[in-house]
């Protein structure tokens, strides 16, 4: 490596500094002999990686992204299995401008860290309060530091929804080929003694089962919203549900796939694309069975009606 790369290569180190280690660990069968499936585990680090970099770019950006390689802001480097149980350690290590705006009192890596674990509890089925945790997170962060974290309820929402997969994805030793009983994530803040903190309650097959159970309720619900996406194939899209403050997948239901109903869609999404909201179209009216999770969060619409005008 030349003198001049060696002197990039340091400067970009020295603008991103650890902030938080995710240690992902399994346990169990062939995982006790410091074995794993490689396929399994394989896609289990992807969505590890995933959920780590989609929470890690909300706290930073204020924004959801759909990708992971779009993390901005921040860096997730690996260290290698440990002996033991197999496990994994993930460290995060956010930009200089991320940690300027966070106070001594609450940093990144603590909001990167409270945000992940309501996350995880939330989606495995643990009852976790927002405006008890994270708005109050975000509240207290306000008063320190004058600066509002931007992941309102909305966003957090919206972040568990693209999360979904991804913690799927890490259950798969556990669910797939079997050679792990169990995993946890723990989590150590830069800078704090070896001290570290579950994240979440413990991934099993009961967790599993409850994270992909899915419940279509028996009562249709009005959605007013802007279409954001559509596919004219599948029949498949995007509402952004005025109520819920985020887009929400939709499929049409066979007896509302006509012309109609795809002009409406169409129309809709036209000008929701040039942001044009004021424009008459913009707004479609849907009745629709909703399709959540066992713990009652909003996943998709089942739509079986749509009106220019308000369905009463």
């Amino acid at each position: 490596m030349h003198e001049h790369e060696e002197m990039d290569l340091k400067a970009m180190n020295q603008k991103f500094q650890p902030t938080i280690e995710f240690c992902l660990s399994y346990e169990g069968n062939d995982s006790d002999h410091h074995t794993i499936d490689l396929y399994d585990v394989s896609q289990a680090l992807i969505g590890f990686q995933r959920s780590l970099a989609l929470t890690t770019h909300l706290v930073i950006n204020g924004e959801i992204i759909t990708q992971a390689p779009s993390l901005k802001g921040a860096k997730i480097l690996a260290s290698p299995a440990q002996e033991g149980s197999w496990e994994i350690i993930a460290t995060i290590l956010a930009g200089a401008y991320a940690i300027g705006t966070a106070s001594k009192a609450t940093p990144i890596g603590h909001i990167v860290h409270s945000l992940y674990d309501y996350i995880i509890s939330k989606s495995l089925g643990v009852h976790v309060d927002y405006d008890k945790s994270i708005g109050q997170l975000v509240e207290e962060h306000k008063k320190k530091t004058e600066n509002e974290l931007n992941i309102g309820e909305h966003k957090v929402n919206s972040l568990i929804e693209k999360c979904n997969t991804a913690l799927i994805e890490i259950h798969r030793p556990i669910a797939k080929n079997k050679t792990a009983t169990r995993a946890i994530i723990l989590a150590k803040t830069a800078g704090v003694p070896e001290e570290k903190i579950q994240v979440g309650p413990t991934f099993t097959l009961e967790t599993f089962a409850y994270i992909h159970e899915e419940i279509t309720e028996d009562e249709p619900v009005v959605v007013e919203g802007r279409i954001s996406s559509y596919n004219t194939n599948t029949f498949r899209g995007r509402i952004f549900a005025s109520t819920e403050g985020r887009p929400i997948p939709f499929e049409l239901a066979n007896t509302s796939r006509t012309d109609q109903v795809v002009a409406l869609l169409t129309a809709s999404l036209t000008v929701t694309a040039v942001k044009d909201y004021d424009n008459e179209w913009s707004s479609v009216y849907c009745r629709a069975f909703r399709t959540t999770t066992k713990n009652g969060h909003l996943k998709s619409y089942k739509i079986i009606e749509v009106s220019h005008t308000i369905i009463s």
